[in-house]
């Protein structure tokens, strides 16, 4: 995307946080990408977003609610989301009015599980996280809300060590877990998703975590496999909330991630603009798999 004045357009960085969480957990990317323009907005049901109870049960409805927000950035954007964040910025990069906008993706655990239904090797995990979501969903129906919480933390501990909450931490998930019901409902409606990210022309990041749910391992295995050219980083040691507790890994390479899709636009234009016996052809649109520029590897 270019400026009035036919230059490179200044774009915004959007990152957008888990469930039961706030834009608040972006903190350290955000001192980390400096003066670039970053919006961490407050998902429906969370943070500043957690008045009321008229809560969207699909994603297109969450991205409805991020209206506001998203109008701010003028330019491309480089969105990031995390567990269901990464979630609404899949549904955001690929089926919405804001899909041309979009100059990076970067993916960190997305919750997508309807990826893993239509195949039998992954079923299973597909039918694990069906599982949980009802579990959680009718311990807060029937009003037990301190075992929902208990039931949601301990599935997304993975194999890892249970996260200690602080008093105040463990009762604001309290208050604003009648949300999660709608986050899961949102996620599980979700169809399509393989032929979606087929389709997706997009650069790329996705990350994960080795002691996270399998669940979520899998997911991010099978789009990075399924997205053209897309990246993909795996940290062993990290859990599902990997964007937090291993902010000094995960930041540099969505910020070096974010500066390959602006090398990619800023070729784009040169190529729109060069001379004409300058063979557009070897030049490829952002999205597109670029040997030279993508790498595909993991974290020791």
């Amino acid at each position: 995307m270019t400026g009035l004045d036919g230059t490179h357009a200044a774009a915004s960085v959007v990152a957008l946080h888990c469930s039961l969480g706030s834009g608040r957990q972006w903190t350290k990317l955000a001192a980390a990408l400096g003066a670039t323009p970053f919006m961490t907005p407050d998902i429906s049901g969370y943070g500043v977003a957690a008045c009321g109870r008229d809560w969207p049960r699909t994603l297109d409805g969450e991205i409805a609610r991020l209206e506001p927000w998203l109008a701010k950035a003028s330019g491309p954007i480089h969105l990031v989301g995390h567990s269901y964040g990464g979630a609404i910025a899949f549904r955001l990069a690929t089926t919405s009015p804001y899909t041309r906008r979009i100059r990076s993706l970067t993916l960190i655990e997305p919750v997508l599980p309807t990826l893993l239904r239509d195949v039998p090797a992954d079923a299973r995990l597909y039918d694990r996280f069906a599982r949980i979501a009802q579990i959680v969903s009718q311990d807060i129906f029937d009003g037990a809300v301190l075992e929902a919480v208990e039931a949601f933390t301990a599935f997304w501990a993975g194999s890892g060590p249970r996260e200690q909450f602080s008093p105040s931490g463990r009762l604001r998930m309290i208050e604003q877990a009648d949300k999660l019901p709608y986050d899961f409902n949102a996620a599980l409606d979700l169809d399509g998703v393989a032929a979606t990210a087929r389709a997706l022309r997009v650069p790329t990041l996705v990350m994960s975590g080795g002691l996270s749910p399998y669940v979520t391992q899998r997911i991010v295995a099978k789009l990075a496999a399924l997205i053209d050219g897309a990246e993909l980083r795996h940290l062993p040691a990290a859990g599902h909330m990997l964007p937090v507790t291993h902010a000094d890994r995960v930041n540099p390479e969505i910020l070096r991630h974010i500066w390959r899709a602006e090398e990619l636009a800023k070729l784009e234009l040169a190529a729109d603009a060069g001379p004409a016996d300058t063979a557009p052809a070897t030049v490829q649109p952002a999205g597109s798999a670029q040997p030279h520029l993508v790498f595909r590897r993991g974290f020791n």
